[in-house]
């Protein structure tokens, strides 16, 4: 028997089973993983550690603990890690397909409706504003969050502040990323005057980019509401940047996602992509799933179908490629500070992403024929922060989501 109040890992053991089982099984999952990452990880850990003793829960928190470390949803990699351990590499392919394939279909079927019929004026109209106002808040207090949970000592505020600076300037979400990492991992083996060099280097770089900034922030509101033609490669790119910088959980993808699609040369406005992350919010699936609708709308089925397999890849790889080198790569104390350095100036960028959005919140696009109060938009936004606050449930989002959208058609 275990003893110091730790479980043996002798006393845990995985079944072996076959692809197809493990798929129905995790498909089955994906069908009713309702509430974000918080709700399906506790899932997980109920079902596989606590009932059907899989692993023990020491094994349990320290892959968990990796995955954090790493980018992609970590709900979306636990279930891959489970599929592995169950069935090898084909056993992590079929779980992270049956927990991603309900909320993609529900996705694409959603996307498809967007685009058909839109939700410009009337009760659908007014439905998605406020649902944008309430992602607004929502933004706001995943930014709080990840501040406080990812950026750590002088060289991570640094970072951060970097991230933050980009997104007001307008430059290229590389310039943080790159340069929060380095900061990070120089600062780390005690290369301090290396760290100094990148900082200014990353500042000069933004500062530049502000003065000769001659991209707008976002997309024309003219943009119609269309399943744009855009080369698929583009579409699978950007989903894939999306999946390498989701550190800390899906909000991380927000900002840069948002730079890329509704952009000079993107093919979204910004109330389209907010009515995207709303939408993905009341879904059973990982939040990262909005990037099926901004493929869509970029490039139709094709399109959200190449975005969805560049956001999940990196998810998928982490895992096939081996567990066991990441637990030796992470225990590096360079890397390990080099992926916080990133972490923290991704946590910028979405602090500044939130406030610009709950700046503008009141200008969000409602729709022709909606009418109501001028201050409604802001009141729901700091409504849904609110409450944000105070709720520590996995079902804070969706429920928030689903309730600003009743409101707003009642009232619009």
């Amino acid at each position: 028997m275990a003893t110091d109040g730790e479980s043996r890992d002798d006393d845990f053991s995985p079944p072996q089973l076959g692809a197809v089982e493990i798929f129905v099984r995790f498909l089955r999952f994906g069908l009713v993983a309702f509430g974000g990452p918080v709700a399906q990880v506790a899932w997980l850990r109920e079902r596989f550690v606590e009932r059907e003793r899989w692993v023990s829960p020491e094994r349990f928190r320290r892959t968990l603990a990796i995955y954090q470390a790493l980018p992609g949803p970590e709900a979306h990699e636990m279930c891959c890690w489970f599929g592995m351990i169950a069935g090898g590499r084909a056993g992590a392919i079929a779980a992270g397909l049956g927990f991603m394939l309900p909320g993609f279909a529900l996705m694409l079927l959603a996307s498809w409706a967007y685009v058909r019929w839109g939700v410009e004026g009337g009760v659908a109209g007014a439905a998605f504003a406020a649902a944008q106002a309430a992602v607004a808040g929502l933004v706001l207090r995943a930014a709080w969050k990840l501040l406080g949970s990812l950026v750590h000592g002088r060289a991570g505020w640094v970072a951060a502040a970097i991230g933050a600076a980009t997104v007001v300037a307008g430059g290229h979400f590389a310039i943080p990323l790159v340069a929060g990492g380095a900061i990070a991992g120089f600062a780390a083996v005690r290369r301090v005057g290396l760290a100094s060099v990148v900082t200014v280097a990353a500042l000069a770089a933004v500062g530049w980019t502000a003065w000769h900034a001659t991209l707008p922030v976002e997309a024309s509101v003219a943009v119609p509401v269309s399943a744009v033609a855009n080369p698929p490669l583009e579409m699978f790119r950007t989903g894939l940047i999306g999946g390498l910088i989701t550190f800390g959980g899906a909000y991380t993808a927000i900002p840069v996602l948002e730079e890329i699609a509704t952009g000079a040369s993107g093919w979204m406005t910004r109330a389209q992509f907010l009515d995207g992350v709303a939408i993905a919010g009341v879904l059973p699936a990982p939040l990262v799933i909005f990037a099926t609708f901004v493929g869509y709308l970029g490039g139709g089925w094709l399109g959200a179908t190449l975005a969805t397999a560049g956001m999940f890849l990196p998810a998928f790889a982490f895992t096939l490629l081996g567990h066991g080198t990441l637990e030796r790569l992470l225990a590096r104390r360079g890397w390990h500070a080099f992926l916080d350095g990133i972490a923290a100036a991704v946590a910028g960028m979405i602090a500044a992403t939130a406030v610009a959005i709950l700046v503008g919140v009141s200008g969000l696009r409602t729709g022709e024929g909606v009418a109501w109060p001028h201050a409604m938009p802001t009141a729901i936004a700091l409504g849904a922060l609110g409450v944000a606050l105070r709720s520590k449930s996995g079902w804070t989002m969706p429920v928030t989501i689903a309730v600003a959208a009743a409101v707003g058609a009642a009232v619009g």
